[in-house]
């Protein structure tokens, strides 16, 4: 299965992460060729890929914030769990998972992607049915972060199973008054954070899974935060604490 991915970033890193095969690229006649523009066309003569000469309208019709360059490319290569248990003994790191619970949006879906990348975790669980998947829409979301990291897609309860048995720690991050404040959390070591779908949060099989729920303070005047927000805000508490346990 063939996808055509757009924009600058992402297509760069697609390029640049070399996880899926790529067929050809499409440039806008007349872009100028310097900046990402010029690295982009580098790597595709060192891969020795087509590049194709196109008007932007060709681009537009793809998507609207294309750049002035677009990729075609295989499908995104989903991983597995083991994979990435795998990765976290390879690092020499306790394991540090994002598991995202029919999240529909593919906006939420990306941000969240490009904040897991960016803060080391080793791969990220969707569910199978009822959730945003890694569409090239995601792609230009997360910026082509998601071509960094490893995805897979799982039952979560028996996913969450999994992790306890190998003593992962399971977080669901929920806003209900019998979740815990981040200081009341042990965000160290090794961990999974679960986050819920946008509007209903964790379907309730994943929410009895989990070893504790946590919810972030809110001192302002609004009453919760997005689920891309609210899950990046955790991801980097986690980190943080990892980060002070590995100094």
């Amino acid at each position: 299965m063939k996808e055509w991915l757009s924009g600058r970033n992402p297509v760069y890193e697609t390029l640049r992460a070399r996880r899926r095969q790529v067929f050809r690229l499409w440039l806008a006649r007349g872009a100028q060729e310097k900046g990402r523009l010029a690295e982009i066309l580098k790597l595709c003569a060192e891969r020795k890929i087509p590049i194709e000469a196109v008007e932007r309208s060709r681009l537009e019709a793809l998507s609207p914030g294309n750049q002035g360059v677009a990729l075609e490319a295989s499908a995104y290569p989903y991983t597995t769990l083991v994979d990435m248990l795998d990765l976290a003994e390879q690092r020499r790191e306790p394991p540090f998972l994002l598991l995202l619970d029919t999240l529909q949006d593919p906006q939420n879906l990306g941000s969240l992607l490009r904040t897991a990348e960016a803060v080391g975790v080793h791969g990220v669980l969707l569910p199978f049915n009822r959730t945003a998947t890694v569409t090239p829409a995601v792609v230009h979301a997360s910026s082509g972060a998601c071509e960094h990291l490893l995805i897979g897609q799982a039952n979560l309860a028996q996913a969450i199973a999994e992790l306890k048995k190998a003593d992962i720690w399971v977080i669901g991050l929920e806003d209900a008054p019998e979740a815990h404040l981040p200081a009341q959390v042990r965000l160290d070591g090794a961990l999974a954070l679960v986050v819920g779908n946008e509007a209903e949060g964790m379907r309730l099989l994943v929410r009895k899974s989990c070893d504790i729920l946590m919810r972030l303070p809110m001192r302002g005047q609004i009453e919760s935060l997005n689920a891309a927000v609210a899950g990046s805000i955790a991801l980097y508490l986690a980190s943080t604490f990892r980060n002070q346990q590995a100094v």
